[in-house]
């Protein structure tokens, strides 16, 4: 009898053991990344993040967008991807309202689409996941306040039509403007993400208002020209500090010619997607929220999830270098999938102290 109980209790918990994870998915399952100005160092940290987690998962992930500042290039990649019908699109739409149509054709078909950095809220996309942009406007507002001894005049550059930048610009001149009286915002211009467009428009910023002696950029490309121009005409005297990071922002942080930056955590923001893409692909949850009922294709509907950031200085800036955390991950960053990275490099796939 006891013989009996014990091959009966190793057949049940066999058979346990035999079940498949849930969190278990195919390397035929493909995940696609797009995005635009696609040589952002910024989506490289993204991307990584998204490629671990699909690595963990055990799906597969490719990397796309276009080069180009241009909208109607993003849309025809958008659009390609959604031919290949893949498991899940995180996309970042580059004008929020262009995107509705493209996202809403994706999610009819059944495929989920999330929304990352940039979002477009009117679309059927199940979800968003970025930084908080009003808390890195508040951040940068702080930062560079308190850096000119908090009086005096700042400017911004902005990039109309791009959702994320639109708020960062607008909280940071709000923050100055409820916390910070003696602070007062005397301009802002647009650059479009063009280095050249920032460097230029703050030489000609300058000689109209020679008594800034601040300067906000939502992204880095911006920040880059900024801080050469403010540099070259007084010295590390006008404080310059943006949103995003490249590896060329943190030098100019350590050497001093730029202040700061405010970096969203962008592996974060790229694992979560990856995990709520592939929940919604595989139906994981039920919500007791009636989301049948009400026809939504996926219970999941998550608005705004946000990954963090951190305000970074001469003090830290060392410990935010892409290169030495793909160096870490033995990782290719965007030019390889994630299950090209496990075949080659064979990484550890959790990570302790």
């Amino acid at each position: 009898m006891v013989l009996v109980a014990l091959f009966t209790l190793a057949t049940v918990l066999g058979g346990f053991a035999q079940q498949k994870s849930v969190f278990q998915g195919s390397p035929k399952e493909v995940y696609y990344m797009v995005d635009f100005v696609s040589g952002v160092e910024y989506w490289v940290g993204v991307y990584e993040g998204f490629k671990v987690a699909a690595a963990q998962l055990g799906v597969d992930t490719v990397y796309t967008g276009t080069p180009e500042y241009d909208l109607n290039k993003e849309l025809a990649v958008y659009n390609q991807v959604v031919a290949k019908n893949p498991a899940g699109i995180l996309a970042c739409p580059m004008v929020p309202d262009a995107f509705v149509d493209p996202i809403n054709s994706a999610i009819d078909k059944g495929i989920p689409v999330m929304t990352f950095a940039t979002d477009s809220p009117a679309s059927k996309r199940f979800a968003f996941i970025t930084s908080d942009n009003v808390k890195e406007g508040y951040a940068a507002a702080d930062a560079i306040c308190k850096a000119i001894g908090g009086k005096g005049e700042v400017a911004a550059t902005e990039n109309p039509g791009q959702l994320n930048h639109e708020i960062r610009v607008r909280s940071f001149k709000e923050r100055i403007e409820k916390n910070w009286p003696n602070v007062k915002v005397a301009a802002t211009f647009a650059t479009n993400q063009n280095m050249d467009k920032a460097n230029t428009g703050v030489r000609t910023l300058l000689q109209a208002h020679p008594n800034v002696k601040g300067i906000f950029t939502p992204e880095a490309s911006s920040g880059l020209g900024a801080a050469q121009a403010a540099f070259d005409i007084s010295k590390g005297a006008i404080k310059v500090i943006c949103c995003d990071i490249n590896e060329s922002v943190l030098d100019m942080i350590q050497k001093g010619d730029m202040y700061g930056a405010i970096q969203p955590n962008v592996f974060i923001q790229g694992y979560m997607s990856m995990m709520y893409l592939y929940m919604a692909k595989h139906n994981l949850l039920n919500p007791m929220n009636g989301w049948k009922a009400e026809g939504k294709p996926w219970a999941m509907y998550l608005p705004f999830v946000d990954n963090g950031l951190d305000v970074v200085n001469k003090d830290n800036a060392k410990f935010f270098y892409t290169k030495n955390f793909l160096k870490a991950l033995n990782s290719n960053g965007v030019e390889e999938s994630a299950q090209q990275w496990l075949q080659r490099a064979k990484p550890e796939l959790t990570f302790g102290k």
